[in-house]
């Protein structure tokens, strides 16, 4: 067995949801799921088959988000993994608890506009993902500074009243 990392390819801001899924009607059911939560979603979605012809699957609203799926979901190269690209604007909180709904979702392993790299166990038989590395290790503890400022931060933004 080899451990690597691959590092997920996108611009800085752009959202990403990373899961584990189990069976081909995926592609369809996370576009419904996504388009029935938020009306106008952009985004791009790829599945990585894992019997059969083994293909990438992809649907989508948005061509760049496609193609940022279809290239990050060949790095990384784990049989029932899917990847989805949120277009500017649209972010995994509004989107999250629909795909977890999905009968074929088993596991979302991030969903971050971080820089992220996926740790992934490759062997004779193929792929499969580990976990991932998420942002950046925390520098300290917040001061009341700190937590007044993020509390202004989500009332500002309208996630909290």
């Amino acid at each position: 067995m080899q451990l690597l990392t691959v590092k997920i390819d996108k611009p800085e801001a752009t959202n990403f949801i990373l899961g584990q899924t189990h069976f081909i009607k995926t592609v369809e059911d996370v576009h419904e799921a996504l388009v029935g939560a938020v009306p106008g979603i952009k985004f791009g979605l790829a599945f990585c088959e894992a019997s059969g012809k083994c293909l990438v699957r992809l649907s989508g609203t948005d061509a760049t988000m496609l193609e940022l799926a279809q290239k990050n979901a060949l790095a990384i190269g784990a049989g029932h993994s899917v990847i989805v690209f949120l277009g500017d604007g649209y972010f995994p909180v509004n989107v999250l608890n629909a795909l977890k709904l999905v009968p074929e979702v088993c596991r979302i392993f991030c969903a971050t506009a971080n820089p992220t790299e996926v740790v992934v166990a490759a062997t004779d038989q193929g792929r499969g993902i580990l976990g991932v590395i998420d942002g950046a290790s925390p520098l300290g503890v917040e001061t009341e500074a700190d937590v007044a400022w993020r509390k202004g931060f989500l009332r500002q933004i309208g996630y909290k009243l």
